[in-house]
C-alpha cells in the first residue's frame, strides 16, 4: 500500500533469535533482546495509531477532523525529528488510549459483540480519535516544530501525553508548538514548569534510570490491583525519588540495565492499609505502578518483579507461549485465587526474577538481617516457581515455544535448587508456603495435582 504524505512511517517486522529467546527464558535477556522487545512495542503503538487514524477518517464524530490533522502532523514530526516522535508515540498511555478508542468503536458497531473491555472503553472520557491531535501536539512541542494544531479539551484541560495538562475552556484549544503555548479563549499557557495553568509531569532518576512520575494521565494505568494516586505534592514526589535512589544500588548491573531500558513511567498508587501494592499492564508497556515502598529492598524487588511482567507481555506480542484457555485453574503460591495457565506463566516468570534478586542479596546485602531475609525469600520463591513450572509442563496448555521457554526456566531453577540455604531460612520459607497452601485449600479445595 502506498504511504500517504505526512503520516507516520511503516511498521517494521520484529523477531527474536534463538539465543535471545533463550536468554529471556533464563530470566534475563540482555540488551539486544530487550531492544527487540522495546522496538516491537513501539511498532504496536504505530499500528494502534494507524487504526485510530482510520477511524478518524470515517468521520463518525463531529471532531474527527482533529484526529486526521493530528495524524498528518505526527507524520511531519516523525520525518523531521524521528527520535522525538518515537518517544511520544511510544509513551505508555498513548497505547492504552488508542486501544480504548478502538474498543469504543467496536462497542458502537451493532454487529460487534460488546464485551466488558469495550463497555469500559466507551464510558471513559476522551476516548475519541480527535485525541490524535493532542499526541501530535506533544510531539511537535518537544521537536520545536513551527506548527499550530487544534486539540480537544477534556473537562477543563488539555492533556499532552508525556508532558502534562494545561487549563483550558470550551471544546477545543490551539497548541502553538514552537512557542510551546496552549491558547484557549483569553488564556495563554506556556508549557513550562511553574507557569500558571500548567501542570507538568515530574521527573525522577536513579543511576541509568530516567522516568516520568505520571499522576495526571487518565490512561496511565488501566490494570486493577490498586488505586492511582491523585496529583502528588512536591514532597511526595521527592519521597518517590528518594525511594528509587535508595533502591538502585541494590540491583545487579544486568537487572539495572534491563529496568532502565524498559521502565519509562512510574505511576504512584495509594498506599494500602498495610504493605505495598504494585502492578503493570500489557496496555502500558514501560509503566510500573506502585505505592511508596517501605524500604529500599522492597522497592528494588518491585522494579524487578514488574519489569519481568513487562518483558513477558512484550514477548507474548511476538511469540505465542500458551494455548487458548481450556477452563482449567491451578494453585500458585503467590496468589489467593486459582489461576489459568497464562496466569501461571506470568507469575512464574515474575517470581523467577524475584528469586534471582534475593539470591544475589544473600551475599550482596550488607545488613545481616537482610541476608537472613534474602535466604528465606530465595528458598520460598525458587521452590514455588519450580513447582509451578512443573505444573505448566504437564498442563497441556503450552505451545511448542512455550514448552521450550518453561523448560529453560526449569533448568535455571534446577541449578538453584541445588544451592544450599541455611536450615532456619528454609524452615521459615516452608512455614510461609504451608500457611499459604492451607488457606488456599480452605477457600478453594484440594490442589489439582495433574
Amino acid at each position: 500500500m502506498t504511504q500517504q504524505a505526512d503520516t507516520p512511517a511503516r511498521v517494521p517486522h520484529h523477531s527474536l533469535s534463538a539465543e535471545q529467546f533463550a536468554a529471556l527464558a533464563r530470566g534475563g535477556g540482555g540488551q539486544d533482546a530487550i531492544g527487540q522487545l522495546v522496538a516491537g512495542q513501539r511498532s504496536k503503538h504505530l499500528i494502534l495509531l494507524s487504526k485510530v487514524a482510520e477511524l478518524a477518517r470515517r468521520g463518525d464524530h463531529p471532531d474527527d477532523a482533529l484526529g486526521v490533522a493530528g495524524y498528518q502532523l505526527l507524520g511531519q514530526v516523525q520525518r523531521r525529528a524521528p527520535a522525538v516522535a518515537a518517544e511520544v508515540i511510544g509513551y505508555p498511555s498513548v497505547g492504552a488510549w488508542a486501544l480504548h478508542v478502538i474498543r469504543s468503536s467496536q462497542a458502537r458497531t451493532e454487529s460487534a459483540p460488546t464485551d466488558t473491555a469495550s463497555a469500559v472503553s466507551a464510558a471513559l472520557p476522551g476516548v475519541r480519535p480527535s485525541g490524535l491531535a493532542a499526541v501530535a501536539a506533544a510531539a511537535a512541542i518537544r521537536a520545536g516544530l513551527d506548527a499550530e494544531i487544534e486539540v480537544p479539551v477534556l473537562g477543563r484541560g488539555v492533556l499532552l501525553p508525556s508532558l502534562g495538562t494545561a487549563e483550558a475552556v470550551g471544546g477545543t484549544a490551539v497548541v502553538a508548538a514552537k512557542e510551546a503555548e496552549v491558547r484557549s479563549g483569553n488564556l495563554r499557557m506556556r508549557v513550562r514548569p511553574g507557569e500558571p495553568g500548567w501542570r507538568e509531569l515530574r521527573r525522577a532518576s536513579a543511576g541509568s534510570l530516567a522516568v516520568l512520575v505520571d499522576d495526571l494521565d487518565p490512561f496511565r494505568m488501566p490494570a486493577p490491583g490498586g488505586e492511582p494516586a491523585e496529583r502528588l505534592t512536591p514532597s511526595q514526589v521527592a519521597e518517590f525519588r528518594a525511594s528509587l535512589l535508595a533502591a538502585w544500588p541494590m540491583l545487579s548491573p544486568a537487572s539495572a540495565a534491563e529496568i532502565a531500558a524498559i521502565v519509562r513511567v512510574i505511576v504512584p498508587y495509594e498506599a494500602p492499609e498495610s504493605g505495598q501494592v504494585s502492578t503493570s499492564s500489557p496496555q502500558v508497556f514501560g509503566t510500573v505502578a506502585m505505592s511508596r515502598p517501605p524500604d529500599r529492598y522492597t522497592c528494588a524487588e518491585t522494579l524487578v518483579h514488574e519489569t519481568q511482567h513487562l518483558k513477558l507481555y512484550a514477548l507474548l506480542d511476538l511469540v505465542a507461549l500458551t494455548r487458548p484457555d481450556d477452563g482449567q485453574r491451578y494453585y500458585v503460591p503467590w496468589r489467593p485465587d486459582p489461576r489459568p495457565a497464562s496466569g501461571l506463566l506470568q507469575g512464574a516468570y515474575a517470581f523467577l526474577g524475584v528469586s534471582g534478586f534475593w539470591r544475589e542479596q544473600r551475599q550482596a546485602a550488607p545488613e545481616p538481617e537482610v541476608r537472613r531475609r534474602a535466604h528465606a525469600e530465595f528458598a520460598r520463591w525458587r521452590d514455588g516457581v519450580a513447582a509451578v513450572a512443573a505444573t505448566l509442563l504437564r498442563s497441556g496448555q503450552l505451545t511448542g515455544s512455550g514448552e521450550t521457554f518453561v523448560e529453560t526456566m526449569a533448568g535455571v531453577l534446577d541449578e538453584w535448587l541445588r544451592e544450599p540455604v541455611p536450615v532456619g531460612a528454609r524452615a521459615a520459607a516452608r512455614r510461609k508456603s504451608e500457611r499459604h497452601l492451607l488457606q488456599w485449600q480452605a477457600n478453594h479445595g484440594q490442589v489439582d495435582s495433574r
